[in-house]
């Protein structure tokens, strides 16, 4: 389960949004019924616990970051839903990546068949998306609400910070975060499917509250190398190398 105090965020969240938690609920249960039973959640932890995870955005600076990234072999990378597109282009495979399905689905079903963990997300907003998690070969579901059946609750709103509220809750050792800018610039990777550049602005700057409230509870290793984040210790791209010697 999520952290405590997660569900009144999340009632926080349906009110600020205005979402409707029974069709919440309803897109949990239709998820739930895709998904295929068996996968363990073994896989993820043996990915995450006491590693250092970096957290990928498709933020502005992603592109700039990718040639950084790129030096890094061997690290868990956990990778919100658009970035995916920017990693595979660039040679990279993700470990794991956040998706409510509304990203570049080629490139997603392109990382599921490379063995990358599918943590798909249920909510009000994407059920005519999730048929497509039938197609992911290792695939768990997520909700904000209860969890139940094969849906699990990590944590989060937006992709970018359920990342991170995942690799919290597996206990991560280090957690930094690459392209995750929560400004006002959308970035390449993420403006082909922004409908309402002021409602995607709004949800950045709720899924920076929300990593700011986690870090208040969490006793990981918490980096940024964007704009900054209270909580979160920022670090130069160039510094990386120190840090995860």
């Amino acid at each position: 389960m999520a952290l405590d105090g997660w569900h009144q965020k999340y009632l926080e969240i349906l009110k600020e949004f205005n979402y409707n938690r029974s069709r919440e609920i309803r897109s949990a249960k239709i998820l739930n019924s895709f998904l295929k039973s068996g996968f363990r959640l073994d896989s993820i932890k043996k990915k995450i616990k006491n590693k250092i995870v970096f957290v990928i955005g498709a933020g502005p600076s992603l592109d700039y970051s990718l040639l950084h990234l790129k030096k890094f072999k061997g690290f868990t990378k956990i990778v919100a839903d658009g970035a995916t597109q920017a990693l595979l282009e660039n040679n990279i495979t993700p470990d794991i990546i956040v998706t409510d399905l509304d990203g570049n689905m080629e490139y997603l079903k392109r990382s599921s068949e490379l063995k990358s963990i599918m943590v798909v997300h249920a909510h009000g907003d994407n059920i005519s998306r999730l048929p497509f998690a039938i197609s992911f070969r290792h695939c768990i579901g997520t909700t904000e609400d209860k969890p139940f059946g094969k849906i699990k609750n990590f944590g989060g709103f937006t992709d970018g910070d359920r990342c991170v509220f995942l690799a919290n809750y597996f206990k991560a050792s280090k957690i930094i975060l690459i392209g995750m800018d929560f400004g006002t610039n959308i970035g390449k990777y993420s403006k082909g499917k922004v409908h309402n550049k002021s409602i995607k602005i709004k949800k950045l700057r709720k899924g920076k509250s929300l990593l700011e409230w986690l870090a208040s509870k969490s006793d990981v290793d918490l980096y940024t190398t964007s704009h900054p984040i209270s909580g979160f210790k920022n670090i130069k791209l160039t510094d990386l190398q120190r840090l995860v010697r």
